[in-house]
């Protein structure tokens, strides 16, 4: 399901803020459900229920589908991780809200969104401990965290890719022996960072925000990430550029609780029909100003137009040749 971008092909970029979001009207926002990442780690240190978290009392059933509140499909989220997920005035919206969304329709519910720290999310403690009914943070699959929650079917192709300050020498991996990279906590960009660059000076970042602005500032001399968000960042940023990209395949699922079948079973329904009927195309080229497979068809008829080139000139040569030998 889903396709990302193409080895250094970042497809057009759009300006979305003034396009009018559909599907807000099914979707809850607010300042008491949405927790800021640090009161919702310190909740969480101290043993409390945040607002918007599963209570026996408020439990609904929907096709037989267990939902931690009536009405409602509650999603946890790490903010902000633009164009995925991120806030936009008094709502958080992005491509996976506007997926989570079409589960939430189907189920004729609404979805309610909760920022909560990845960690949580990526370990299944925020999904076992009842605060939400599905995990959606732009989340790549892994053997680790499969362990921990069970996955929707792939929605997203990803790879990692290096953000560096428009005016640096960086190119690529080997350009950064002694210099410090960013990489945000939790992630597989971190983890090929520690897999791949020895030299470097590692500085971790809790968010993809706090990353970006660390190139910006200067505190750091680069940053890696999924490709998806600096490509996102870098179009609308100047000071910044993305200079490669590593073919990492990465793939990204929305996450439920291990065992919960009935749920994960119906988000692959509803990822599977929106593919089929357009509905994926038409939120991809929303928030990526192109559809999937763009790239590599573009790229798939330069390379046939090249051969076709090759392939007149072949022939023009045969004919010149020929000529040359009846003469």
């Amino acid at each position: 399901m889903g396709t990302g971008y193409g080895a250094h092909s970042p497809p057009a970029h759009r300006n979305r803020r003034n396009e009018t979001l559909e599907r807000r009207s099914r979707r809850i926002f607010h300042p008491a459900v949405v927790l800021a990442p640090a009161l919702a780690l310190t909740l969480a240190a101290c043993g409390g229920d945040s607002e918007g978290a599963g209570t026996d009392s408020g439990a609904a059933t929907v096709d037989g589908i267990e939902l931690i509140a009536e009405g409602t499909l509650t999603t946890c989220t790490h903010l902000p991780y633009e164009p995925f997920q991120f806030r936009e005035g008094d709502e958080v919206v992005g491509f996976d809200v506007d997926l989570v969304d079409l589960v939430a329709e189907d189920l004729g519910v609404e979805q309610a969104i909760i920022d909560t720290p990845f960690d949580t999310i990526q370990s299944g403690a925020d999904l076992d401990t009842g605060k939400c009914d599905v995990a959606a943070a732009a989340m790549t699959i892994t053997p680790e965290r499969d362990e921990n929650i069970d996955f929707s079917d792939p929605y997203f192709d990803a790879n990692q890719a290096l953000m560096v300050p428009a005016d640096s020498d960086v190119a690529g991996l080997d350009d950064l022996s002694g210099l410090r990279v960013a990489v945000q906590a939790s992630t597989t960009g971190k983890d090929y960072a520690e897999e791949n660059i020895a030299d470097a000076e590692l500085v971790t970042y809790e968010d993809s925000g706090l990353l970006t602005a660390a190139v910006q500032t200067g505190e750091v001399d680069a940053a890696i990430n999924d490709n998806g968000i600096l490509y996102d960042f870098a179009a609308n940023n100047d000071d910044v550029v993305v200079v490669t990209e590593f073919p990492t395949g990465d793939q990204y699922g929305l996450g439920v609780q291990s065992d919960n079948d009935v749920l994960r079973e119906r988000i692959n329904e509803v990822l599977a029909a929106a593919q089929e009927d357009g509905r994926y195309d038409a939120i991809y080229e929303k928030w990526f100003g192109t559809v999937p497979g763009d790239s590599e068809d573009a790229d798939s008829d330069d390379a046939e137009g090249d051969d076709a080139g090759a392939d007149e000139t072949d022939e023009e040569s045969e004919v010149e040749s020929t000529e040359t030998s009846e003469n």
